[in-house]
C-alpha cells in the first residue's frame, strides 16, 4: 500500500448521499473544514475521506486535489462532490469550470429580498485581512475590480422575523452566496464575517446548507440530482422564526439547473 499524503482520521464523520465506483457525493457537517490546513492538519473532511477511500484518493494525487471538485466553508453544511478516478475527476473538473454543475443552497436570512426571485450579478474579489497578531483570513468583497460572480435566488417562505431562501451559485467565488445575499440586505443568520453584530448572534451557526447538486455522470452521462434534508441543528431556528422546513414549504427548485 503506498504511503498516504493526507493523514487518515476515522473520527471525522460525514454522510454519503451518493456513491458509485466513479464518484461520491458526501454530506459535510457544519464546523468541519473541507481540506487540511493550519490548525486543522488532521481533522478535515479530506482526512475523514482518506480513512475510507485513502488508496483511491492517493492515486489521484495533489494535482487532482485528491478527488475534491469543490469546497464548502467551514461553517456551511451540505453536499460535496468527490471523484474516485482520474478520468472522472477530469470530466467533472471540466463540468465545474463550464458551469454545468448545479449547486443549490438553503439559507435563513434576516429579511427577504425585495424581489421574490432574481439573479445577483456583482463582481467579487478576495482580500486577506489580519484578525490578530498571528492570524489572517480571506474574505470576499464586492468591487468592480473583482471577478464576475452570479447567484440566482428565490424566496421559499418569509415571516416578520426572517426568510428562507434558496440560492444557486452560478459561479464559484469565495463566500459568494453569503456576500451576495448580504449585499441586497438579506444577510445569512449566524454569519460571523458579513452583516451586523445582531445577525451574527441570531443563529447557533451559519444558517447555510448546500442541499442539492445536479450534474451529468462523468461515465454513464446519466443526470444525477442528489439532495439532502434540512439539517437537524437548524430546525429550532426555523421554528423560532415562524418558518417551515423547506421540504414542507415548497422545496422544489424553480432555479435553472
Amino acid at each position: 500500500m503506498p504511503a498516504l499524503t493526507v493523514q487518515p482520521n476515522d473520527r471525522v464523520t460525514f454522510g454519503i448521499a451518493h456513491q458509485d465506483e466513479h464518484l461520491l457525493v458526501v454530506e459535510k457537517p457544519a464546523r468541519l473544514v473541507t481540506t487540511p490546513g493550519k490548525a486543522h492538519e488532521a481533522d478535515s473532511l479530506l482526512n475523514g475521506l482518506f480513512a475510507r477511500f485513502g488508496t483511491r484518493l492517493q492515486a489521484l494525487g495533489a494535482k487532482r486535489d485528491f478527488g475534491l471538485l469543490h469546497r464548502l466553508d467551514k461553517d456551511t453544511s451540505g453536499l460535496v462532490v468527490v471523484a474516485l478516478t482520474a478520468p472522472s475527476y477530469d470530466r467533472l473538473r471540466e463540468a465545474f469550470e463550464g458551469r454545468e454543475v448545479g449547486k443549490y443552497y438553503w439559507a435563513v436570512t434576516r429579511s427577504a429580498p425585495t424581489r421574490p426571485t432574481g439573479v445577483i450579478k456583482r463582481p467579487i474579489a478576495e482580500q486577506t485581512v489580519r484578525i490578530d497578531r498571528y492570524r489572517t483570513v480571506k474574505v470576499a468583497k464586492i468591487t468592480g475590480a473583482g471577478k464576475p460572480a452570479a447567484t440566482a435566488y428565490r424566496v421559499i417562505e418569509a415571516s416578520p422575523m426572517g426568510a428562507l431562501v434558496e440560492a444557486r451559485a452560478i459561479t464559484g467565488r469565495l463566500h459568494q452566496v453569503r456576500v451576495h445575499l448580504d449585499s441586497i440586505g438579506s444577510t445569512v443568520l449566524g454569519d460571523d464575517t458579513y452583516g451586523p453584530e445582531a445577525v451574527r448572534k441570531a443563529a447557533p451557526r451559519l444558517a447555510l446548507h448546500a442541499h442539492r447538486v445536479t450534474l451529468d455522470h462523468p461515465v454513464t452521462r446519466d443526470r444525477l440530482d442528489v439532495r439532502t434534508q434540512w439539517p437537524r441543528d437548524l430546525r429550532s431556528l426555523l421554528s423560532r422564526l415562524g418558518l417551515r422546513r423547506p421540504e414542507a414549504a415548497g422545496s422544489e427548485s424553480h432555479l435553472e439547473a
